[in-house]
């Protein structure tokens, strides 16, 4: 089996089918049958745009208000993760929609804690081949109005969760009516608390969304693809050693592009850009990480030694220790 690393997996986005029904029988739902389901949770090829993307996200987030729903959200996704050979993931969410009954976001950020550990203890007693899935969190600032305070509390949860699984922040939602450099105040207590953020950016906005995130300090972008509209950034990119989060389907999905077969996975190393290839959201897109590397195989070339770099350069812009760097790149260098 090939192993796998993701960096940019939205945990709302990514639920496992068989999860969401067991949330809703908690929840008392009406059943729904497969196809009910599927209309609600994934898009279909029609899909017009990054907005008509993100309503998936509505008919999960009902079903992940309380603590139990996201320890089961959590245990569930990274069992399912492992049973596709990934070795190390970094699994995102906003705690602040996680807040619509009686949790706050610091319940919301312990609750997935703790699922994440009882699959670590899961984990521990099987008896197979598979080697360890190591996870951690990322906790999603939202680029949406009036959200000043519930923002300031999530940078805070990252820097009091950074020993317990929680390895950085991320700004997410929709890209364009609020421009990243509005977020600076955030970003700049990030790095006076050493926390560690990537920015969603170079999606439905330009070259222009991507400079902003640059100018706050990232390290890495969520997405990032549209940087090849401007040499200057690729140059800037290069130099900088910034590490771009590419999800090849979501971005076929959204229509950044119109067909796989252009998608510009290859040009981005061909250019000595750090790209890794990412599943951002599982069940939305109707795909995961080993189809994600088979299809572009299929459609664009893609080599091993390609796929070698890319993984290459998802370890080395982990949000990880240097132990586990070594880790995994033990599990690729003995693959």
């Amino acid at each position: 089996m090939k192993n796998f690393i993701d960096l940019h997996l939205h945990l709302d986005g990514s639920l496992p089918y068989a999860t969401v029904k067991k949330l809703m029988d908690s929840h008392n739902f009406p059943s729904l049958t497969d196809s009910q389901l599927k209309e609600k949770l994934s898009v279909s090829e029609k899909c017009a745009n990054l907005q008509e993307y993100l309503t998936k996200f509505d008919f999960p987030l009902l079903f992940l208000q309380t603590k139990k729903d996201l320890d089961l959200a959590t245990f569930d996704l990274l069992k399912e993760l492992r049973s596709q050979g990934l070795v190390y993931s970094e699994i995102r969410f906003a705690p602040q929609l996680h807040t619509q009954k009686n949790l706050t976001q610091e319940d919301a950020v312990k609750a997935c804690i703790l699922g994440l550990r009882k699959f670590y203890k899961w984990q521990d007693e099987q008896k197979d081949n598979f080697y360890h899935l190591h996870a951690n969190l990322i906790l999603c600032l939202m680029r949406l109005p009036n959200r000043e305070q519930e923002n300031n509390l999530t940078v805070k949860l990252a820097a009091k969760y950074a020993n317990e699984h929680v390895a950085g922040i991320d700004l997410a939602g929709p890209e364009g009516p609020i421009p990243n450099r509005k977020f600076k105040p955030f970003f700049d207590d990030a790095k006076e608390m050493h926390i560690p953020f990537t920015i969603h950016a170079g999606e439905a906005a330009g070259p222009e969304s991507m400079q902003e995130a640059l100018d706050l300090g990232t390290k890495r972008i969520g997405h990032g693809v549209r940087c090849l509209e401007s040499e200057q950034l690729v140059h800037e990119l290069v130099d900088r050693n910034i590490t771009l989060e590419c999800c090849a389907t979501s971005n076929l999905n959204t229509k950044v592009f119109k067909n796989i077969d252009s998608y510009p996975i290859r040009k981005l190393l061909s250019r000595k850009i750090k790209a890794t290839l990412n599943c951002d959201n599982m069940t939305v897109s109707n795909t995961n990480l080993p189809k994600e590397f088979e299809l572009l195989e299929a459609k664009t070339k893609l080599t091993n030694i390609d796929e070698h770099q890319l993984l290459l350069n998802s370890i080395n812009a982990a949000f990880v220790t240097d132990q586990e760097k070594s880790r995994l790149f033990h599990i690729f260098s003995t693959n």
